[in-house]
């Protein structure tokens, strides 16, 4: 891709295809193998039960009496929720391919949440064409390449999602290009409409990036950005001085067969119209995985996210920015031969305290009480 949170944006960047086979195909027959080309067809369901130890009035994990961002998608408490359900249709040949993402349910909204009608079901529309070997262009709409984690409850390892995730963009509707000078580094470059949106509301297009390189085996290192204005321009069709600026790390390092590290960090700024200063927030998030048998693993991810300046959503009470750390850890048990997955999982999230005034978040009166929450959970999986 360069890499995509509609995908798996923590694995190798797409690279064209090699075979390998122990029998010997007469040219012609290879070549007409290549150009029939494969349907592919996948998928996944998930839902989740979310408990939440301040037992929220609202039943809600948000935080601010549900008006906040404490979660990006397990936002229900003390409810057995629906997440999202996936379907995936991919045509593969050598020089080519296409692929229908389309993404049903609560979580579907959440994510394409910039969309209106039926356009809210595509998570990714988009085909890549292979210029050489190692030159591919995609155009249509594509997972963005920032962050660690992805949308797709199965390819993470813990089931709620990190800040950096839920406060960095979602998707997006452009051309990129990348060209692999190496089986262990490549370069893609890109142009996009906006963040989270399929439409160019001011003529300004924004520009992305993402390198790629590997510095030892089963180690792989990315370092993306973006830079873009999304304002909207006044009546006269002058689009205001503005941007939306972000640079991401995102590596991980599988040490063991059983063991893997994890690490992303990101710092954005944004200035918006009728302002002249730009705020900024950042954070950093570590993981490490272990899999203690074929079926059983567990996974812990600790994250600080500071938005002290306001110019995310996470906001206190008052409005005003907030900063927050976090701590998960994950149970990732499989069943039925891969197919589904429970996870069990403890996460608490932690506030700046504030000492005068409503805190983050609720008890079961209803009032602004605490500055973290506990909660305890399990999510179910079914990918096919």
């Amino acid at each position: 891709m360069g890499l995509s949170k509609g995908e798996k944006n923590n694995a190798e960047p797409a690279r064209p295809s090699q075979t390998a086979s122990s029998e010997t195909a007469s040219p012609a027959a290879e070549d007409e193998e290549d150009k029939k080309g494969a349907f592919s067809f996948s998928g996944y369901i998930d839902s989740y039960f979310s408990g939440n130890f301040n037992k929220p009035l609202s039943q809600s994990n948000l935080g601010l009496k549900a008006n906040g961002t404490a979660r990006v998608f397990d936002q229900r408490a003390g409810q057995i929720a629906l997440g999202l359900a996936q379907t995936v249709v991919k045509y593969t040949n050598r020089k080519s391919e296409v692929v229908v993402d389309l993404a049903f349910g609560p979580n579907a909204d959440l994510a394409n949440y910039a969309n209106i009608g039926t356009a809210l079901a595509i998570k990714q529309a988009y085909f890549s064409y292979n210029i050489t070997d190692k030159w591919s262009a995609t155009i249509g709409q594509f997972g963005t390449h920032i962050g660690y984690e992805v949308i797709d409850a199965p390819v993470n390892f813990n089931y709620s999602l990190s800040n950096l995730f839920g406060m960095g963009p979602f998707y997006h509707t452009g051309l990129k290009s990348t060209y692999a000078f190496s089986d262990r580094a490549s370069l893609m470059l890109g142009v996009v409409n906006a963040v989270d949106g399929f439409g160019d509301n001011n003529r300004k297009k924004g520009v992305i990036a993402q390198l790629y390189f590997s510095p030892a085996e089963n180690w792989d290192v990315y370092l993306n950005g973006i830079n873009t204005n999304d304002e909207d321009p006044d009546d006269a069709g002058n689009v205001p001085e503005a941007h939306y600026r972000m640079l991401d790390l995102a590596t991980s390092y599988q040490l063991s067969e059983k063991f893997l590290l994890g690490l992303n960090a990101a710092i954005g700024s944004q200035q918006y119209a009728g302002t002249t200063a730009s705020k900024s927030w950042g954070g950093i998030a570590g993981y490490a995985n272990l899999a203690l048998t074929e079926h059983f693993g567990l996974g812990a991810r600790y994250e600080y996210f500071d938005n002290s300046n306001g110019a995310r959503a996470l906001l206190d009470a008052s409005e005003n920015g907030t900063s927050v750390n976090s701590f998960t850890l994950t149970g990732n048990i499989t069943l039925a031969d891969g197919h589904v997955l429970l996870k069990p999982e403890f996460r608490i999230d932690s506030y700046a305290p504030r000492q005068v005034g409503a805190r983050q978040f609720e008890d079961s009166k209803g009032e602004l009480t605490k500055n973290s929450q506990s909660t305890l959970g399990v999510a179910f999986i079914y990918k096919f």
